[in-house]
């Protein structure tokens, strides 16, 4: 297993092999770096990301803010923040900067687990590009996602005002500086308003 490490200046990689480690293992060395974003690729890698910016955290914000006022009040699932990690049928562990899991899955877990880093991939997720990020790279990560079990996916790129709509066995929908984004399917009923998203500090 590989630790990779994105200085925070160059972001470049430092690669560490610290040994193999089981699932409860990788959440005990999160608990490590409280302040950093560690996750797993399939592979085994494990990658830990600088804390973000400002104005990417005030967008992370207001983006989890609507998805998790909307879940509030449709009542049919839960929607989780960027702090929550999911390991996925591949065996990579992410976090996602907004997600949503139908409560219905949800029952198949344990408290135990759901204290933990839950083995689910969720229904629906969102992933936010910030400064640091590379397109290709959340691309990739978009279409793990897919790939591993999400029904849909938005990938917004702020500095472009970009939105991208990922949709298992489909190529990805490129919307150029939309207003607001309408889910579908189990998360029908969802509208993100993109203005504050947009909008630089």
């Amino acid at each position: 297993m590989q630790l990779i490490v994105n200085d925070v200046e160059s972001q470049a990689p430092v690669i560490l092999h610290p040994p193999p480690m089981t699932d409860d293992e990788f959440y005990d060395f999160c608990q490590l770096y409280p302040d950093f974003r560690v996750e797993r690729t399939a592979e085994g890698e494990i990658v830990i990301m600088p804390p973000t910016g400002m104005e990417t955290g005030s967008r992370n914000n207001n983006l989890a803010m609507q998805l998790g006022a909307w879940a509030i009040e449709d009542g049919r699932g839960t929607a989780c923040d960027s702090s929550t990690e999911f390991i996925l049928p591949s065996g990579a562990a992410r976090s996602p900067d907004a997600s949503w899991v139908d409560n219905r899955r949800l029952e198949s877990l344990t408290r135990e687990q759901k204290k933990k880093f839950p083995r689910i991939c969720p229904d629906f997720i969102v992933e936010l590009t910030s400064p640091s990020d590379r397109l290709r790279n959340v691309e990739k990560k978009m279409q793990e996602w897919v790939d591993n079990g999400a029904l849909l996916g938005w990938l917004l790129d702020p500095d472009s005002r970009t939105a991208y709509i990922y949709r298992p066995g489909r190529s990805p929908e490129m919307l150029e500086n939309p207003k607001r984004l309408d889910g579908e399917g189990s998360v029908a009923g969802f509208v993100l308003k993109l203005e504050r998203i947009w909008a630089s500090l």
